[in-house]
């Protein structure tokens, strides 16, 4: 493992293995793992309606034709289920084409840029504002990004009776000595979280949260789809727990086998790839992360399961070879298409995964 640079440029504080950042999308897969435990618990199941918990989605409308007007609408089909959550085939969300109408309802309502933890609004009028807008496509009919992640948070904390900070805390985070991950960095520990960037057209670095800012203290509506900071190690510690089938290094099993094979298995058939292929780029896509399916890309490796954060992060596992491929920058992604830097690491992974 290695740091280079600085944490923090105003400060010149140097970045360390234990600097802490804002993990963004690459939190999905640690929000998807809490709710595989609540399904091995008995307490929800993969079919269910997530009606039954989240009654703002128990009868929801969706609009007639994907590129017409947002309030031509029909009522969904079907219910939606904790399935349709995880494998993000809810009918809400990110479509490939940003241009649809029905996007600018969605927006409106709940933002759906980057990520401002303290500008959400607590989950129950998340929740209302989200009932109001209409799907993009009816439930299981296509993929789409982001929004089932937040609807996951939701539902976990619903179903368990605890805060999602708190359920997270007590069943992730907590035994997998997960000791720096969370929704806010606590005042003891501000001394080792970077700064947020981006690059302005012009070039350089310009600041967009700094250490003691947004994440600071804990939002009103903590976002599983990229409200999350860690660092190298926690996260290495969930990839090493999915490698070993649910287990932590300390023996504390997590979650079954079972559950770790459906999370980083495929649920998508071809069409839907290809027309999710801005996110995923043609990959195929689990519970929470992406799935490599063939070597389109030099850094493809069949069978990587893990995602990418807007913040410039990624985490990666590869069970073919018991790898786990962690990069955390601090500088903003600009695009959904991954940065050069990330690129070029993700090669030299999958190049040392070929080489074992």
């Amino acid at each position: 493992m290695q740091a280079v640079g600085h944490a923090d440029l105003a400060a010149g504080t140097a970045m360390t293995r234990r600097s802490i950042f804002r993990i963004a999308s690459a939190g999905k897969p640690l929000v998807a793992a809490a709710v595989m435990t609540l399904i091995e618990e008995g307490r929800i199941a993969l079919d269910d309606p997530v009606g039954t918990w989240l009654p703002e989605l128990a009868a929801p409308s969706v609009v007639r034709s994907p590129g017409g007007p947002p309030d031509d609408t029909v009522p969904a089909e079907r219910p939606i289920t904790v399935g349709d959550l995880l494998d993000f085939r809810a009918g809400y969300g990110l479509p490939s084409d940003f241009s649809l109408p029905v996007l600018a309802p969605l927006f409106d309502a709940l933002g759906q840029g980057p990520p401002r933890p303290q500008l959400t609004p607590p989950p129950d009028d998340w929740m209302r504002k989200l009932s109001r807008v209409p799907m993009v496509h009816q439930p299981g009919a296509a993929w789409l990004y982001n929004t089932c992640s937040d609807i996951q948070g939701v539902l976990i904390a619903r179903v368990s009776g605890r805060t999602l900070p708190e359920f997270l805390q007590e069943r992730v985070f907590g035994p997998l000595g997960m000791v720096d991950t969370g929704f806010a960095v606590p005042p003891g520990k501000l001394d080792r979280f970077t700064g947020l960037y981006r690059v302005p057209e012009g070039g350089g670095l310009e600041l967009v949260d700094a250490p003691d800012g947004q994440w600071s203290s804990l939002p009103a509506f903590p976002s599983g789809a990229g409200g999350l900071v860690s660092t190298a190690d926690d996260l290495l510690a969930f990839g090493r727990m999915l490698l070993a089938g649910g287990t932590a290094d300390s023996g504390h099993r997590l979650l079954s086998p079972g559950s770790v094979r459906q999370m980083i298995t495929n649920r998508l058939p071809r069409a839907q790839r290809e027309a999710s292929a801005l996110f995923p780029e043609g990959q195929g896509w689990g519970y929470g992360g992406a799935v490599d399916l063939a070597r389109v890309h030099p850094w493809s490796v069949p069978g990587r399961y893990g995602w990418v954060g807007g913040t410039g992060t990624s985490a990666h596992i590869i069970p073919a070879t018991g790898t786990v491929a962690v990069l955390l920058t601090q500088v903003e992604m600009n695009s959904p298409t991954v940065p050069a830097l990330m690129r070029d690491f993700w090669c030299r992974a999958a190049e040392a995964a070929t080489e074992a």
